[in-house]
């Protein structure tokens, strides 16, 4: 999948995205690795980033097809509020490299 996908990053977050059949529904898997934490650590951070991708599909913004998430070390720093803006912006990337003749939301 990574070799085909899509890749984008912002801030702490990368994403790698692979289009699937438009009438499916996103999904979304993360990669956390220990060198971001312990295991409970890595866990608040994949409930935080569930809850963000959550809202954000419920607003229409996360593609449809398959999304790996990738965590670097600074994500266990950032505030709720700023982990969503680094989702916010690492979508908004997604769209702009997807589609290049689109204007910005």
């Amino acid at each position: 999948m990574r070799a085909d996908g899509t890749r984008v990053r912002r801030g702490p977050l990368s994403v790698v995205f692979l289009a699937e059949d438009p009438t499916g529904t996103p999904r979304v898997a993360y990669a956390i690795t220990k060198r971001v934490g312990s295991a409970v650590v890595r866990n608040r951070i994949r409930r935080r980033l569930r809850a963000t991708f959550d809202a954000q599909a419920a607003l229409g913004r996360v593609p449809v097809g398959a999304l790996l998430v990738s965590v670097g070390a600074e994500t266990v720093r950032r505030t709720p509020d700023e982990l969503r803006n680094d989702v916010v912006r690492l979508l908004d990337a997604l769209d702009a490299r997807r589609f290049p003749d689109r204007e910005a939301r």
